[in-house]
This record gives C-alpha cells, structure tokens and sequence, in this order.
C-alpha cells in the first residue's frame, strides 16, 4: 500500500490517479482494523492542508481503501492525529 517513499496512489471514482503523501499508519486493538492517514497536499478555502483517513488491510496485496464507518473510529483518528501532531512538535522544538 505505502511506498518505501511514503507515497501512495489513490484512485478517484473517475479513475484519476493522485499521488498523496502517507502521514502515518496505525492498527487499532479495538476496532481491529488498520487505518492510513494520508494529504494530497491540497488547501480548503482556509488555507488548511486537507488530511484524510481510510481504513486498509495491510496483509492483502489489494490496495483498496475502506470507509471509515463510526463515529468512534473517527474519534479514535483525530485522538491519533493530536497526538501525532503533538509529538513532532516537541521534536521540533
């Protein structure tokens, strides 16, 4: 799924290929899944850079991505992604 570069293809419901970084992957014990979150480096009217998330199986050699389905999986992401955040900035300083 994840190139040793940390880019992955995504592939649009028009077939179009975008190339996206992947910011990190992660498994969840409760939910059993395998998530990616991932940018294609895109800006909302804001000026944020665009973040999404999927779920994948990492054992499959099918690269298709899955819907994130519950509240609780997207609470869980955003608890991650803080985190993430949070610790490179303390790298960083």
């Amino acid at each position: 799924m994840v190139e040793k570069t940390g880019k992955i293809i995504i592939k649009t419901d028009e077939g179009k290929e975008i190339e996206c970084d992947c910011l990190f992957t992660f498994d969840s014990e409760d939910t059993k899944k395998s998530y990616i979150v991932y940018t294609d480096n895109t800006k909302d009217d804001l000026g944020n850079v665009k973040v999404y998330a999927n779920t994948y199986n990492k054992n499959k050699t099918e690269d298709k991505l899955g819907p994130i389905k519950t509240e609780e999986e997207w609470a869980l992401i955003e608890q991650i992604f803080s985190s993430v955040i949070e610790n490179k900035g303390e790298k960083n300083e």
